[in-house]
């Protein structure tokens, strides 16, 4: 598909968004979820770095896999910027800078994970650091790395809550997919300020988890429906 060609039809930007949410998706599940639950032992620095060492193949492809994201996430920015701005371009605007705001703190989130696969593969740190407490050193980063996930989850819960007003506003996607990202939203707000701010309540995370379920499913839905369906492109024009 040319540019010319996406240029001239909406419904291109709509399929290009779903898929690249799917992406997203696919890529994101992986890096965020997969690969530290098989590295990763919270406050076990030996263990970490001997995951580490043994799955250097899959630590370096959970890396590619946020690049990716990194990539797909600002296209995709894009796209919706493009479909919604017909809705309210004020609002678009502020949907977009929260995403890309998020794309920021991603990056710099892959920079930081990037550095424990340096130190284990022999960059020094100082000629006074031990194995183990570069081993340390490299377990606080991976930490440090979850954090960062959280931050940014809290500027896409702003993304969220802005995207899912104007899909619920626009009149050419389904209502019901825009409550639930904007409901939904929330979870990733109260995950991100709970664990930023060390925060444990059970009623709070039960409310995350039922949250994020929500969001999820309307994100999914979202993706698909863009993916599918595309989108009702009369409904568009006469917002034009």
């Amino acid at each position: 598909m040319t540019l010319l060609n996406l240029e001239k039809s909406p419904k291109s930007y709509a399929r290009t968004a779903g898929a690249m949410y799917l992406l997203i998706a696919i890529c994101g599940g992986f890096s965020i979820g997969y690969v530290p639950s098989v590295l990763l032992m919270s406050g076990d620095a030996l263990k970490t770095a001997s995951n580490i060492d043994a799955h250097q193949g899959l630590y370096r492809l959970g890396i590619f896999a946020d690049v990716i994201v990194v990539f797909a996430e600002i296209i995709l920015t894009a796209m919706l910027y493009h479909l919604l701005k017909p809705v309210n371009k004020t609002l678009s605007m502020i949907a977009a800078l929260a995403r890309l705001s998020m794309v920021l703190v991603m990056a710099i989130n892959i920079l930081i994970y990037i550095i424990p696969l340096a130190l284990l593969n022999g960059i020094p740190l100082s000629d006074t650091f031990t194995l183990a407490q570069t081993q340390t050193v490299a377990l606080a980063l991976l930490e440090v790395h979850q954090y960062g996930i959280y931050i940014w989850g809290i500027l896409f819960g702003l993304h969220l809550i802005a995207l899912g007003y104007l899909v619920i506003n626009a009149g050419y996607f389904p209502k019901i997919l825009g409550w639930a990202m904007m409901i939904g939203s929330f979870g990733y707000i109260v995950e991100g300020l709970t664990a930023v701010t060390f925060t444990e309540n059970t009623l709070l995370s039960m409310l995350v988890i039922g949250l994020l379920v929500l969001v999820t499913i309307g994100e999914l839905s979202f993706a698909i429906y863009l993916l599918i369906k595309g989108m009702n492109i009369t409904a568009w024009k006469d917002r034009i």
